[in-house]
């Protein structure tokens, strides 16, 4: 996702997130078995696993789904995941930043850089593109949990920073450290939302054209195609019209 309501994660574009659900469930459920080892067990006394816990439920994922992962967390000789962060360059120097839950550093690392050196891109040190994204909270409602300016008026009681809406969802910006407050108390007034976590907002975003869109969404696809690969975030700004070209 490249974190602005004007352009679309690979996931949005049409067709592809019921292709992916299969991989969506497998990803949603390893931050849950993360979420739950890192703090307690029980969503009501985990901010981060009742985000976690919000989104599986968000995307239909079945409860004994959502047990089972949280199960994991407390079983004898369960998978140790860890929280690795890439960054590189995809086509006409657009800032990606891949965040990932891996069991195996270097199958991660190759998958990546194969990833980014096969489609146009080439993957950075640590630190190579972060400093030109912000960290912030971001939550996310479907266009059907309310108009604009009731979604906003909202947000803003609860203490969000910013709302963008469009005809297919609301987005609602926070501070980082405000981010399970904010989405608690919206949480009260709209419903659970589709997602909360913490996302890399860009500072600046750099529109691409036709020639070097179909390249980046390919590298895009491929990055989130991977297993251990949770969330790709970009300075990218593809318009409506060229998406609709590429379908």
């Amino acid at each position: 996702m490249a974190g602005h309501s004007k352009f679309k994660n690979i996931m949005h574009r049409k067709g592809a997130q019921d292709k992916k659900r299969s991989s969506m469930f497998s990803k949603l459920s390893r931050e849950i078995t993360v979420a739950a080892k890192m703090g307690m067990p029980d969503p009501d006394m985990n901010p981060r696993l009742r985000l976690a816990v919000n989104a599986a439920k968000a995307q239909s994922m079945p409860k004994d789904n959502i047990q089972r992962a949280i199960d994991k967390a407390n079983a004898a000789g369960g998978e140790n995941y860890e929280e690795v962060r890439y960054e590189g360059y995809g086509p006409a120097g657009i800032a990606i930043i891949v965040e990932a839950l891996t069991d195996n550093r270097n199958r991660t690392a190759t998958n990546i850089r194969t990833a980014f050196s096969k489609n146009g891109g080439n993957l950075g040190a640590s630190g190579a593109v972060s400093h030109g994204f912000d960290r912030v909270g971001l939550i996310s409602y479907p266009a059907s949990a309310g108009d604009a300016d009731a979604i906003f008026e909202a947000a803003l009681e609860a203490g969000a920073e910013d709302v963008s809406s469009n005809e297919d969802e609301h987005e609602i910006w926070t501070a980082m450290d405000a981010l399970h407050e904010v989405a608690k108390a919206l949480e009260a007034k709209l419903g659970a939302a589709d997602s909360a976590k913490l996302a890399w907002k860009p500072q600046i975003t750099v529109d691409v054209d036709e020639a070097n869109a179909a390249t980046l969404m390919k590298l895009v696809d491929t990055l989130e195609d991977d297993d251990d690969v949770q969330t790709v975030w970009g300075n990218y700004e593809v318009s409506d019209a060229v998406m609709e070209k590429l379908g």
